[in-house]
C-alpha cells in the first residue's frame, strides 16, 4: 500500500483527510501513525479537518463574549494547518481539539551557494504561521491547553538565524524545542504551544513522538476537565 493510499484509509474513529500534497507528506504519515495510537491506547473517537472556519471561531468567540463584537469577512475564509485539526468526540456530539499541526520550510541559500548564486532575502513563512497561531490562540481561548505544534526547517532556521526570534516571539518567548501544552502563569494567561525548529529536517519518528506527547496530554486535559466517562461508554 502506498503512503497517499494508507493515508486516506479510515480508522475507527478517525479519518485522516489527504487530500492535499501538504498531507501526502512526512508530517502526515507521523500524523496518522501518532493517532493509531492513540485510539489503541484510549480507545477514544477521533475526528480529523482540514481546516477551521473564521465564521466558527468567531460564532464560538460571542456565544462565551457576548459584550464583545467579533467580525470576520468572506463565508469562505479559514484557517488551514499543514497537518490539519484533530478533535476527541464525546458521547454527546461535542468536539474537544488535541491537536494542531503545522510543518514550515524556510530557507533555500545552501543550494543557492551551492549554484554559485547570491543570498536572498529570508522568506515569510513565519509571517504566515504567526497569523494562524493568533487565531488558534483566539479559538481556543477558553481552554486551560493549547494544543499546537510546528515543526519548521531550513537553513533560515541554523543556530544564531534572526528568524528564530521571529518564531520566539510567536510562541511567547517560550523554549524551543519543547513541548508546551498546559496554559502556564496567572490566569492562564501563556498559550504557548510547541515549536520545534532546526537546520535538519524532522524525521517520522521524531514527529510522532512529539504529537503523540501532545494528544496524550490533550486527553488527559479533557478526561479531568469533564470526566473519561464523557468520552468513553
Amino acid at each position: 500500500m502506498s503512503n497517499s493510499d494508507r493515508l486516506r484509509k479510515d480508522r475507527k474513529g478517525t479519518v485522516i483527510n489527504l487530500s492535499s500534497k501538504k498531507m501526502e507528506s512526512q508530517l502526515g504519515i507521523a500524523l496518522l501513525k501518532a493517532t493509531d495510537r492513540i485510539r489503541d491506547d484510549f480507545d477514544v473517537d477521533l475526528i480529523h479537518e482540514k481546516q477551521v472556519y473564521l465564521r466558527e471561531i468567531v460564532e464560538q468567540l460571542k456565544a462565551v463574549y457576548p459584550e464583545i463584537t467579533f467580525e470576520y469577512g468572506l463565508e469562505t475564509s479559514s484557517l488551514l494547518p499543514d497537518g490539519g485539526i484533530v478533535y476527541m468526540k464525546s458521547k454527546d456530539g461535542s468536539r474537544h481539539v488535541v491537536l494542531i499541526s503545522e510543518a514550515k520550510r524556510q530557507g533555500t541559500n545552501d543550494a543557492r551557494a551551492a549554484e554559485g548564486l547570491k543570498k536572498q532575502a529570508k522568506g515569510n513563512a513565519i509571517e504566515r504561521l504567526g497569523k494562524n497561531v493568533t487565531g488558534f490562540r483566539m479559538w481556543l481561548s477558553t481552554e486551560g491547553i493549547f494544543p499546537f505544534v510546528v515543526f519548521g526547517q531550513g537553513v533560515d532556521f541554523e543556530d544564531g538565524s534572526s528568524i528564530l526570534d521571529r518564531v520566539a516571539t510567536i510562541a511567547m518567548f517560550a523554549p524551543l524545542n519543547k513541548i508546551e501544552v498546559l496554559n502556564v502563569g496567572e490566569d492562564s494567561r501563556f498559550n504557548r504551544g510547541s515549536f520545534f525548529f532546526r537546520s535538519k529536517a524532522w524525521n517520522v519518528s521524531e514527529m510522532e513522538e512529539v504529537m503523540y506527547e501532545i494528544l496524550k496530554r490533550s486527553i488527559y486535559y479533557y478526561f479531568a476537565k469533564h470526566g473519561e466517562s464523557a468520552f468513553k461508554a
